[in-house]
């Protein structure tokens, strides 16, 4: 991993907690991160999720996008989870982050919140981005 994407890492494990954060390194110096148990809020009838994300190796320039949360993510009010979400997808597995080379995945909601005006500076770090993306989720 990049000096940039290992300081991002350590940001969110300094945020939720070195034992829920999950992290594969890919081919480039990027970097498959999932953090687990990330409260999601009363619209929602599971109380938490995963929350999994790819941050590349050109971080800090570049947005994290997507993320993706818990596959069987559904409304208590029974209505469709709506604008910003596509459900059908996955993102690699827990138990792929923990063995090199293996990539299986888990069911997965993406929610699609691009940082159009992505500030290479370093005001939205990965780390600020996954906060943003777990405010709007909360507020759906």
């Amino acid at each position: 991993m990049t000096p940039a994407v290992q300081k991002a890492i350590d940001a969110i494990r300094r945020q939720f907690g070195d034992e829920n954060v999950l992290v594969a390194a890919d081919r480039d110096g990027g970097a498959y991160v999932i953090v687990e148990g990330v409260p999601v809020g009363t619209p929602f009838s599971q109380e938490e999720s995963f929350v999994g994300f790819h941050i590349p190796s050109t971080c800090p320039y570049a947005d994290v996008y997507p993320h993706f949360v818990n596959g069987g993510l559904s409304r208590i009010d029974g209505a469709a989870l709506g604008e910003g979400f596509s459900t059908g997808q996955s993102f690699p597995d827990q138990a792929a982050l923990k063995v090199p080379g293996s990539m299986p995945a888990r069911p997965a909601v993406q929610i699609s919140r691009r940082s159009n005006r992505k500030d290479a500076a370093g005001l939205e770090t990965p780390l600020h981005k996954l906060l943003k993306v777990i405010q709007w989720l909360k507020s759906r």
